[in-house]
């Protein structure tokens, strides 16, 4: 399949879009690519300091304690994931003490 067949379906149980980087950051960002290091660590930063906004923070804390008990997955449609906000998202969740497996 396509990855643009990927993103006309839900390929996903849950959204959650407070998790997600904001329609501005992430048109910065496509705007972008393909994306130089130094302005990938801009993101980083902007992406950051969106995640501590109040409703991404308690939903950041509910998945790292989630994370102790039960299995789950965060996708994207990026095709790099080192250079994708769940990677991103995957720190901000270790840095809450997430239990993280990685293949």
């Amino acid at each position: 399949m396509r990855k643009a067949d990927y993103a006309s379906r839900d390929y996903y149980d849950t959204w959650l879009p407070e998790l997600a980087p904001s329609a501005q950051l992430l048109s910065w960002f496509r705007h972008k690519q393909p994306l130089p290091d130094e302005d990938w660590e801009v993101f980083a930063k902007r992406y950051r300091a969106e995640m501590t906004a109040p409703e991404a923070q308690h939903l950041i804390d509910l998945l790292a304690k989630l994370s102790k008990t039960a299995n789950f997955a965060i996708g994207c449609y990026c095709d790099r994931p080192e250079r994708c906000h769940r990677s991103i998202l995957e720190d901000l969740l270790r840095e809450h003490g997430a239990h993280i497996d990685r293949p």
